[in-house]
């Protein structure tokens, strides 16, 4: 048995200057690591909650140093002595030390950060990678990196509503191959932006966020983009959106007050992503109702979801029940996968499960607030997820797990699969 000896948690910060949980487990064979928690900025309502101190005289209330001590005190004395190597037992203490359903007493950012940690430690006590801890496999599969590189909504001070654009590079042979060839789009597209005078300034995720003439200005731009850095729209580079249409929706309507102030029914989102998806590579768009239009997934998934991928974020938030829920109504086709949205690796992982049962696919992803900590570039490989969101090839916490992706590529050698075309077979 691996047991678990001693946890430290540590008040850091994350990528927008805000603090976060740091957590360093520690196993009787000196085994250690260390898991850093990110934070979202467009939240859906069901997430776990991240404990803040709400002292407005350190961090602006968001400090995050009651969490720390639940690490230092409450979770150390409950957990010390846990076998390491099972995962779900502890986990499941975690959630029954909390008491809550959304984790709120104890703080998610302090459970996941103990979950995390101690699967880290475990890793190195066992002498492997993260994603060989989290499964043995005799192939593994390097996920296609969806690449956000324009933005709107709560991602930017422009007048754009829709939150990302994304470039989706799934027509390569290899992960590295995909990658070069966004980070080159990417530089195309700076370009591109720069002698229309645009703004090239980087938002929080590495995306740019100029002020642009409408929603659908940006399509056209990455069109441009991948055009101008030699590649072919809809053969070797897709689009993909995240909406985050919860942030607009306004008594029954989407309500576009940031770019033209034009109201749209569910109806006429339907028709308006068919149409963009017509007129441009769209290959997915997430969130592209609101969490709580629920009519409007349900008339919409089957009428779209032959076309594209419609990802639910703020619709599943990673819960169990909640994705187990919406699967029963027929809403949407995919699920974006964030541990901090849930709190343990245990109930990521369950959420995983469900969408291959359910023949959904899944995205594992990141949160707008980050670290350097990779967990998900390994997450995205251990479970052959086959998409990962991980911001844009700029900025150096996004930077660390597409650079920790071209390790795990390197090291695996044969056995790493790219997948490519494969994980949007559905509708390639």
């Amino acid at each position: 048995m691996s047991k678990l000896t001693h946890l430290e948690g540590l008040e850091v910060l994350d990528s927008r200057g805000n603090p976060t949980v740091q957590v360093t487990a520690t196993l009787a064979s000196g085994a250690r690591a260390s898991a850093r928690i990110p934070s979202g900025a467009s939240t859906g309502m069901n997430e776990a909650v991240e404990l803040r101190d709400k002292d407005p005289k350190r961090f602006l209330g968001k400090g995050v140093r009651k969490a720390v001590g639940h690490v230092n005190k409450d979770i150390l004395n409950a957990v010390k002595g846990f076998d390491a190597n099972d995962q779900a037992r502890l986990d499941e203490e975690l959630k029954s030390l909390d008491g809550t359903a959304n984790k709120g007493r104890i703080g998610a950012n302090a459970i996941l950060g103990v979950s995390l940690a101690v699967a880290r430690a475990m890793a190195n006590e066992k002498q492997v990678p993260l994603y060989r801890h989290l499964t043995d496999a005799d192939s593994y599969t390097l996920p296609v990196p969806m690449v956000n590189v324009l933005n709107g909504g709560e991602h930017a001070d422009n007048n754009v509503d829709i939150q990302e654009f994304m470039l989706v590079p799934a027509g390569f042979k290899t992960f590295s191959e995909a990658l070069r060839a966004v980070t080159e789009t990417f530089h195309a597209l700076k370009a591109i932006l720069s002698k229309k005078g645009y703004s090239t300034a980087v938002g929080d995720e590495g995306g740019f966020a100029p002020r642009l003439k409408s929603n659908k200005e940006p399509m056209q731009l990455l069109v441009r983009a991948i055009e101008k850095a030699g590649y072919k729209p809809g053969k070797q580079i897709w689009i993909a959106i995240d909406a985050a249409s919860s942030e607009f929706y306004e008594k029954g309507e989407y309500v576009f007050s940031q770019s033209d102030g034009s109201r749209k029914s569910s109806a006429q989102m339907r028709k308006m992503w068919a149409s963009w998806a017509q007129s441009y590579p769209l290959i997915s768009v997430e969130d592209a109702f609101s969490e709580e239009d629920h009519a409007g997934w349900q008339k919409a998934t089957p009428k779209l979801g032959d076309k594209m991928q419609l990802v639910g974020d703020d619709l599943f938030v990673t819960n169990p029940a909640i994705f187990k829920q919406g699967i029963a109504e027929g809403l949407a086709n995919s699920i974006l996968i964030k541990l901090n949205q849930i709190g343990t690796l245990t109930e990521t992982l369950e959420c995983i499960e469900i969408a291959k049962t359910n023949k959904y696919t899944y995205i594992i992803s990141h949160r707008s607030g980050e670290t350097s900590d990779t967990t998900i570039a390994d997450l995205a490989v251990a479970t052959a997820s086959g998409q990962i969101k991980t911001g844009s090839t700029c900025r150096g916490e996004r930077i660390a797990k597409y650079n920790r992706l071209l390790e795990i590529e390197a090291e695996l050698g044969d056995k790493a699969v790219y997948a490519g075309r494969s994980a949007f077979k559905r509708w390639l």
